[in-house]
């Protein structure tokens, strides 16, 4: 059984997630304070973290210059702003969610980082998380059933989320990974991206950007 330390000041919030963590068939451990998660390292050896970073005592970022050679590190946070998002990512944290958070998409990040610390890896973004070893997809915590092809434009999109992406630009992206894509075919594949997106979220995930190509919505980046 996996071991998840909780380190959270409000205690509701401590709660829900413990629950929800013990619903899913993990073992939890709590700290209320970054002094008392600094403890709970020492004697504890859990296998992820879902960290606060507005403790007492104690700072998250102190408690995670400590946990990041020990496990993996989810960031739970009011924090919003990017600039901060990228510094704690830089300073060893795996992942960072902005509360209020999607439980569905908090624990599939949770099993993406874990299958991580077995060799896999991950990209996430706007509650889309995929797998690049095992082409695995969940968008809100669903699971998404892609041909090659479309994982591979997903993937240039979250990678990419800012970028307008026309049809040429688009192959030539994924031609690293699907070298007989053709770029006749580049809008039935996105077509076919956005409706599986869909059914599985209900949420639209792949703006058009007219006359000029494609990109991630832009209201889903808010909540990477």
């Amino acid at each position: 059984m996996k071991k998840i330390a909780v380190v959270e000041d409000d205690e509701h919030i401590g709660n829900m997630l413990a629950e929800l963590l013990r619903g899913e068939g993990y073992e939890t451990v709590r700290a209320y304070s970054g002094s008392e998660a600094l403890l709970l390292l020492e004697r504890a050896r859990p296998d992820l973290i879902l960290l606060d970073l507005m403790l007492p005592g104690a700072s998250g970022e102190e408690v995670l210059e400590r946990a990041k050679d020990i496990c993996p590190v989810i960031i739970l946070s009011a924090k919003a702003d990017v600039g901060g998002k990228v510094k704690n990512l830089n300073e060893g944290a795996s992942d960072y969610i902005t509360k209020p958070f999607d439980s569905e998409e908090l624990l599939a990040r949770i099993r993406v980082q874990l299958r991580i610390g077995r060799g896999g890896k991950s990209l996430a973004l706007g509650g889309i998380v995929m797998d690049t070893d095992t082409y695995e997809v969940t968008a809100k915590g669903a699971p998404v059933r892609l041909t090659k092809t479309e994982f591979a434009i997903l993937r240039a999109f979250v990678e990419n989320p800012k970028k307008v992406f026309s049809k040429p630009a688009v192959l030539d992206y994924i031609e690293n990974f699907v070298p007989d894509g053709e770029e006749s075919s580049v809008s039935v594949h996105i077509s076919n991206l956005r409706r599986k997106l869909e059914e599985a979220s209900g949420e639209n995930y792949i703006e058009t950007v007219w006359g000029i190509g494609f990109r991630f919505a832009k209201e889903k980046l808010g909540n990477s």
